[in-house]
């Protein structure tokens, strides 16, 4: 399969992401709305998970098990990673715009998530978990990295009741544009 990467670079640029249908077909989407993690003090999450993170039981680690992440992301019934995707992930992992921000307890991939950085902006694709409070852990680490590195926006691209619980927020599309427009433009680095 022969990718492009700066295409693809250049649809996440504009708003779009890419899913599979069941099918798996490959396309590009846009939402009427999107959803944001923020960045700032309305970034929260449930007091049993400070117990967790107190504990310290969990390390942090970046694309240490990138492929590992990718294909936890996929595992589940029904799943938009299709292997074509996969492969996409991993040719912008190759170029430097995917990372896999992963928790660990001790040698075992606790979990993780799958996004892509452009910019100052953060686009999460997916996150799994193999042991409990793994990519909630990673959620509120990957938070603390995007603050300490500068970013601007973090994309969680559609809600739902988890991403609530850290304080996502929908915001229009034409709103979620004049953001992107800015965030592209800040230049920061992941690692």
């Amino acid at each position: 399969m022969n990718i492009n990467v700066s295409s693809i670079i250049d649809g996440y640029s504009q708003g779009y992401f890419l899913m599979a249908e069941q099918d798996n077909i490959l396309g590009w989407y846009s939402s009427n709305q999107r959803t944001l993690i923020p960045l700032d003090e309305r970034f929260r999450y449930p007091k049993s998970l400070q117990r967790v993170l107190n504990q310290k039981h969990f390390s942090v680690g970046i694309n240490r098990a990138f492929e590992s992440v990718c294909r936890g992301c996929a595992d589940r019934e029904t799943t938009w990673i299709s292997e074509e995707l996969q492969e996409i992930y991993f040719a912008l992992y190759q170029a430097g715009y995917a990372y896999s921000f992963e928790t660990w307890q001790g040698d075992q991939l606790a979990g993780g998530i799958l996004g892509i950085a452009i910019g100052g902006i953060f686009i999460g694709e997916s996150m799994f978990y193999r042991i409990s409070n793994g990519s909630k852990v990673a959620m509120v680490k990957l938070v603390e990295h995007l603050k300490n590195r500068g970013y601007l926006l973090f994309d969680a691209q559609l809600q739902n009741p988890h991403l609530e619980r850290f304080g996502s927020y929908i915001i229009e599309s034409s709103a979620y544009q004049a953001l992107l427009s800015s965030a592209i433009r800040k230049q920061c680095n992941f690692l």
